[in-house]
């Protein structure tokens, strides 16, 4: 059996300086400008995303990009239905602020993009998954991480659209019915920029300090 070794590239504190201002700069953006991605992008961020550890190298993320206009349709009528019902379920003290958000960008994101995973993959052989299966859907969100970044990486923005009924969006995509949402997502430029997330500038909630998040044992 051959084996295969590459030298390891060498990142630099400069690098290493950037990388952390491109975790800064990723954050949910919820106001898109309506311009459309460059040809390409998005295939381009999906192979980048495709990088990304899964378990026993499986590979288990499926991404149903989402053109079609009723299909659109029917995905902004579920996030409709639900934000009513998530409006209703808010204390009277939140509910007014909750109203104010803006908590989708279907209406002007012209790229969306719906990801899955597939439980029932062979890739992998089942490696890793016997006692804790659930790691084939930590695999896809890392793979959702890893194309979030990239694509602030290009100064493209990412919106994670979580108000919406996983059946109901199962159905209007025509996906496997075996296959796990993991979530609905919004590409475009954003309006503006701005390392704060929206839900902090609104006072909604704020960032937890790294070290209230740590124990040790």
């Amino acid at each position: 059996m051959s084996s295969i070794s590459q030298r390891a590239p060498e990142f630099d504190a400069d690098f290493r300086a950037r990388l952390r201002e491109l975790f800064a700069w990723r954050r949910d953006v919820r106001r898109f400008r309506r311009d459309p991605l460059p040809e390409g992008a998005i295939e381009r961020l999906i192979a980048i995303a495709c990088l990304a550890p899964s378990v026993g190298l499986s590979q288990p993320w499926r991404f149903a990009l989402v053109d079609a206009p009723e299909r659109r349709a029917a995905i902004r009528a579920n996030f409709a239905a639900c934000n009513t019902a998530a409006l209703a379920a808010q204390t009277p003290g939140r509910a007014a602020q909750y109203a104010r958000l803006k908590l989708a960008g279907l209406d002007d994101a012209p790229c969306q993009l719906a990801v899955f995973a597939d439980p029932d993959t062979e890739q992998g052989r089942g490696l890793g998954r016997l006692t804790m299966p659930e790691t084939v859907q930590y695999s896809t969100v890392a793979a959702v991480h890893t194309l979030w970044l990239a694509a602030r990486a290009e100064g493209i923005g990412m919106g994670w659209v979580s108000i919406l009924d996983p059946q109901a969006v199962t159905e209007i995509l025509a996906v496997p019915p075996q296959w796990k949402f993991i979530g609905y997502f919004c590409l475009g430029y954003p309006q503006t920029d701005d390392t704060v997330p929206e839900l902090e500038q609104s006072g909604w909630e704020r960032r937890r300090l790294p070290e209230s998040v740590v124990i040790r044992r």
